[in-house]
């Protein structure tokens, strides 16, 4: 018998974490942020899916809506070792191979996930004094091959 870690892992408990983590303080809708949010059921192909209804804007979501999450074939619980794994710095295709995974698809998820972490990055904040000293960078001379021959001629490079 062959063990895979995606066969020990269970999915309602992967819902659940993104749960906590996405409204630690409650549900809120996606779409207004209000909090008068009534639950409307199951998804259908995943049963650990919670569906929601927003009573002030009417919008119907559930626990993936607007996450990096939504809209995939593959179930939560892929997802989340997938994103494990790239923590520990295994390869995209180590992942997919451990996962069983066809390599478009690991290469896919992969690409998901690190545009999801790019655009939920916050922009830095400058709070306190800064201080910058001048720095002067010669990205080259490209197009202008005669500031490159006097450079050399001065070094004594060129006879």
């Amino acid at each position: 018998m062959e063990l895979k870690i995606h066969n020990l892992i269970d999915n309602a408990k992967c819902f659940e974490a993104i749960r906590d983590l996405r409204w630690s303080n409650g549900v809120t809708c996606t779409e207004c942020r209000s909090k008068h949010v009534v639950k409307r059921g199951k998804d259908d192909t995943q049963e650990d899916r919670q569906r929601y209804e927003c009573k002030d804007c009417d919008k119907r979501f559930d626990d993936l809506s607007n996450t990096v999450f939504s809209g995939h074939h593959q179930p939560l619980k892929v997802w989340v070792i997938f994103l494990y794994f790239m923590g520990l710095n295994l390869s995209t295709a180590q992942i997919g191979k451990e996962l069983s995974l066809n390599k478009d698809d690991a290469y896919y998820m992969s690409d998901i996930l690190r545009s999801g972490v790019v655009e939920k990055k916050p922009d830095p904040e400058l709070t306190t004094e800064v201080e910058c000293d001048e720095v002067y960078v010669v990205a080259g001379h490209k197009g202008k091959p005669e500031s490159v021959k006097k450079k050399e001629e001065n070094r004594g490079v060129i006879d």
